[in-house]
């Protein structure tokens, strides 16, 4: 049996991977798929762990080669999911979430129609900057391109069925996780 696929999307600094680890604490057999980008590696960070970081020349050449179920390029970086990534998680039986930006889920979900889309906003845009500031990854430069970024992506967010306010960590990742638990019994029914 084939795994089930979740994507989790949002604004930059609203929590995803905060609220993501915590689901997978909780579900057993749910694999976060890791990315590709350009941009490059922080000090904290390990190739192949956080993403796979690539060379400008070498993620060109994987996307046309089509080895990229969705790609694209966020402020000045390029980000894609491997195809190959997913599909050999999926195969093993395994579930994998995806945490990726808005244009890369409705893509995701072109693809892979029958993946669950799943919305984390902030409770708030202020909220969000000072996540962004409180981070102390995001020059002033990157962080305004990200707010300018996340207010088209919350208008977005009325289009995924699922949505989720990250106003309490406890609370969302409960709900994240209640969801994906759903999704499987769903699935296995």
């Amino acid at each position: 049996m084939s795994g089930r696929l979740f994507v989790v999307s949002g604004p930059s600094g609203v929590g995803k991977g905060t609220l993501i680890a915590r689901a997978r604490a909780e579900v057993p057999r749910l694999e976060l798929a890791t990315s590709a980008t350009t941009r490059p590696m922080r000090p904290s960070e390990q190739q192949g762990r956080e993403y796979h970081f690539l060379s400008p020349e070498e993620f060109q050449r994987r996307l046309q080669g089509g080895e990229f179920l969705e790609h694209v390029e966020f402020a000045g970086h390029r980000y894609g999911t491997l195809r190959s990534e997913v599909e050999r998680r999926l195969a093993d039986g395994s579930n994998v979430i995806l945490e990726i930006d808005v244009p890369g889920a409705r893509e995701i979900e072109r693809q892979l129609p029958d993946s669950v889309l799943v919305f984390i906003a902030p409770p708030d845009v202020g909220d969000l900057e000072q996540r962004l500031i409180g981070r102390g990854t995001n020059s002033p430069q990157d962080i305004a391109t990200r707010l300018r970024i996340a207010r088209s992506e919350l208008e977005a967010g009325t289009d995924f069925r699922y949505v989720i306010v990250n106003d309490d960590v406890e609370r969302a990742a409960s709900q994240l996780t209640e969801l994906i638990r759903a999704a499987l019994d769903e699935e296995t029914r």
